[in-house]
């Protein structure tokens, strides 16, 4: 495992950043990325999350859904569901934490644990 990917599913911009936020603090339940929802508050990332990024060993790379489709589509198509964790090496793609496990948890501090578990 050469590197993580963290794939959200939101979509990048600063339309969709401010739309976000704005479904977060209006107390929403349709925000559609618990990923979203576990590793950043209203305006920023939360502190845990943050402090995990710094201390980790691994490299660690973020993307929202279009990146993601635009970057890996010829290699990987669409077979995955988001938001998701993902491992990548030179060969091949596997999934680290999927959508099903991410919709289970209730605090970054949780994914933060499988993650360390996990690698």
């Amino acid at each position: 495992m050469e590197k993580l990917l963290f794939v959200y599913n939101s979509f990048s911009g600063s339309h969709n950043a401010i739309l976000d936020s704005v479904l977060k603090l209006v107390g929403s339940k349709s925000t559609p990325c618990k990923l979203c929802e576990l590793t950043h508050g209203v305006f920023s990332e939360k502190k845990a999350w943050k402090e995990f990024k710094r201390d980790s060993d691994l490299e660690i790379d973020f993307l929202h859904l279009d990146e993601f489709r635009k970057k890996y589509a010829s290699k990987f198509g669409y077979k995955y569901t988001f938001p998701i964790v993902l491992w990548e090496d030179e060969r091949e793609m596997g999934i680290l934490v999927s959508t099903e496990e991410l919709e289970e948890m209730e605090n970054v501090e949780e994914l933060i644990a499988l993650l360390e578990s996990r690698t």
